[in-house]
């Protein structure tokens, strides 16, 4: 059984955000944070907002993405609107139009007024999507245009579970969670979309296998993920039973992830029993893409040949060991 745990560390280094990344990102969110927190100071004068992140850059999954161009979700927390009763409140288009004014011309890239969000692009490099949230009689409400207007949502409470999943699951379920946005974006290209971040990030830790290895524990966690969404691919919020994550998702999307995870299952657990570790790293590479390290071909030979060669010569010792009196 070939162990490529030191080549997916390598791979993991590869996809996750480089501490100056990281560092870039803290400083977008906290300068746009500013600059609302002005807004709402000045030009309406009234109590600020407060902010929580959400989503992948919250929970510590976030991967660099195949296009180079990855997001953060920073929620936008309403503090002047009535917490008990929202006949007065603005339509969530008013609210979307006043995180377009403010973010307007603070990068060279106009904001872009999104149904659930409004974004804030760093042209090719991330940008940054701001959900608006008031709560009302103890939940939190978010701010989405068209039919469905002000509705319950609260990511803050998916952030903390996931978070506890790690606490009790271990790290390598971060990194396991990382490879498969990264399997996903790869076969996005490959096959078509694929779920979104959240629906990985859930399936992960409720199909989460544990081993000391992390290609063992991909591979393991990928087939349970794949009995888990064969024959009906159904997810729900893991904080609020009454959404389907998978909702939106239409069938051919459903089936195109289905045969995906089970190509995905097929390899991996191909991959671990395989011994020969050019074989296997191009197995990973089939699903993980050209970022998986390769291991070359003749060094396996080399040192395979040279592992006969021991054994050959240890052979022939045992069957022909040398006469203490000499040759005659």
């Amino acid at each position: 059984m070939a162990d490529l745990n030191k080549e997916f560390k390598i791979f993991h280094d590869q996809i996750a955000l480089t501490i100056g990344k990281k560092e870039s990102l803290r400083k977008s969110r906290d300068a746009i944070r500013e600059r609302i927190r002005k807004y709402f100071r000045y030009t309406h004068k009234v109590a600020l907002p407060k902010f929580h992140g959400q989503g992948s850059y919250a929970m510590g999954t976030i991967v660099n993405p195949l296009d180079d161009e990855f997001d953060i979700d920073d929620g936008v927390y309403l503090q002047h609107l009535d917490e008990k009763d929202n006949s007065a409140w603005p339509t969530p288009e008013t609210v979307h139009r006043w995180l377009i004014n403010v973010t307007d011309r603070h990068t060279k890239e106009k904001p872009i007024d999104k149904q659930a969000f409004v974004r804030v692009r760093y042209a090719g490099q991330y940008h940054v999507d701001l959900p608006s949230y008031v709560e009302l009689n103890n939940k939190y409400m978010l701010a989405e245009k068209g039919a469905k207007g002000w509705h319950n949502s609260d990511p803050l409470a998916l952030t903390i579970w996931f978070k506890s999943q790690v606490k009790e699951k271990g790290e390598q379920l971060r990194r396991i969670v990382r490879y498969l946005k990264a399997w996903a974006d790869f076969q996005s290209g490959r096959r078509g979309k694929m779920p979104s971040g959240l629906i990985l990030t859930v399936l992960a830790a409720q199909n989460f296998h544990t081993d000391n290895r992390d290609d063992v524990s991909l591979a393991d966690t990928a087939k349970a993920i794949s009995f888990s969404v064969h024959p009906v691919f159904c997810v729900y919020n893991p904080v609020d039973p009454d959404e389907e994550l998978t909702a939106r998702l239409t069938n051919e999307q459903k089936l195109r992830f289905q045969e995906a995870i089970s190509d995905l299952a097929y390899d991996g657990a191909k991959a671990v029993e395989t011994h020969d570790r050019h074989e296997t790293s191009k197995l990973w590479r089939k699903q993980l893409g050209d970022r998986f390290p390769v291991i070359e071909k003749c060094a396996d030979e080399i040192e395979q040949k040279q592992r006969d060669a021991a054994k050959l010569a240890s052979f022939c010792v045992a069957k022909n060991p040398p006469k203490p009196w000499g040759y005659f």
